[in-house]
């Protein structure tokens, strides 16, 4: 019954996943589908030459590489000695995930899932997936408010809401503060239920006895592992650097790609806008984020750098589909197995210097 459950609350969360995408598509293709607006769309693919096109896929899929190279390195602080190119198949492989499979597994729980095949030091190999998702998401916020404060400081009202939207989202949360206060009173008297009846309490003290002896060890390996993060600042330097060359790096080639297609925007708005639609991406509300960039990204364009609308979807499009095709190398990664060990990886107990 309870796998049901989960399996159905899956399903719930896919279909709402789909629908977010379902609703900027249909969104789109509202705004896109005038005569005069999809002429003007369909001119600046015209305008693209592919090679340029293929220049700023090829850009990005050596960005790719260096996250794998980023997460590498992270690895070998941990004492966890895989290799280079395992590394690097591992990550395109949750790049494929992130951006083609319809579920709520992402493409950082299958990289912390099989990094696991490659090593018996499980816990760190699956904290250094999250240390490199925190790096790579406080880098690209450094970016943008880098570029934000450097050239679009006082303009911050144009980007963020209103107050009149703000009091309208506190009043549609008070709607259903009877609902949430109904959730509250049956917790409250399912947990006295339990406190009532002997076997309750006992479920209750096994329950709580081995979520403490299980909080405790991850707490001490958790101690463990970021103590030699922290003896290794170099090593963490030379992470966000690879980072923050990696996304400027991918920036500029989409703002090449732009000016090939005719775009006239400055690439200070590609730094900040870009950067803040990835960070918003990262918030599992779809598939891959998809939607939730572009429509973000369109409205940053248009409000804020003032190019036309047609434009703004014509790059963002382009951005899509240069995610999807640098993700395609991790499905034959994963056809033809590459992303599990050939033979067993060697961790010693010393770190590396």
């Amino acid at each position: 019954m309870a796998d049901a459950d989960k399996r159905k609350g899956k399903h719930i969360f896919l279909v709402l996943r789909i629908a977010v995408i379902a609703a900027v598509v249909i969104w789109a293709v509202s705004r896109i589908g005038q005569e005069q607006r999809w002429n003007s769309f369909v001119e600046y693919f015209r305008r693209m030459h592919l090679w340029v096109f293929a220049s700023a896929l090829g850009i990005f899929v050596l960005g790719q590489a260096i996250i794998g190279l980023r997460w590498w390195l992270l690895l070998r602080t941990q004492s966890i000695f895989i290799g280079l190119w395992a590394a690097v198949r591992l990550h395109f492989l949750g790049l494929f995930y992130n951006n083609f499979m319809p579920s709520s597994v992402g493409g950082d729980l299958m990289r912390a899932w099989y990094v696991t095949k490659h090593t018996d030091k499980r816990f760190e190999a699956v904290l250094s997936v999250f240390v490199d998702r925190v790096v790579g998401l406080l880098s690209t916020l450094l970016i943008a408010a880098f570029f934000y404060m450097l050239f679009l400081r006082g303009r911050g009202a144009v980007i963020t809401s209103n107050k009149q939207d703000e009091v309208g989202l506190i009043e549609s949360i008070a709607k259903y503060k009877g609902i949430i206060l109904w959730v509250i009173v049956v917790v409250a008297v399912v947990f006295l239920g339990f406190l009532l009846h002997k076997r309750g309490r006992e479920i209750l003290s096994r329950g709580w006895a081995s979520i403490r002896a299980h909080s405790v060890r991850l707490i001490i390996k958790f101690k463990d592992a970021m103590t030699i993060y922290c003896s290794k600042p170099q090593a963490i330097l030379m992470v966000f650097c690879l980072t923050v060359l990696m996304q400027l790096m991918v920036i500029t080639g989409f703002w090449f790609l732009g000016l090939n297609m005719g775009i006239e925007a400055s690439i200070k708005y590609y730094y900040v806008f870009f950067t803040l639609t990835w960070v918003l991406g990262a918030i599992p509300v779809s598939v891959g984020g998809a939607g939730v960039v572009e429509a973000s990204l369109v409205l940053l364009f248009v409000q804020v750098a003032g190019i036309e609308e047609a434009s703004a979807w014509a790059i963002a499009l382009c951005q899509r589909a240069v995610w999807m095709l640098a993700s395609l190398p991790g499905a034959a990664i994963h056809l033809i197995g590459a992303h599990l060990p050939r033979d067993f990886s060697i961790d010693y107990d010393q770190s590396i210097a």
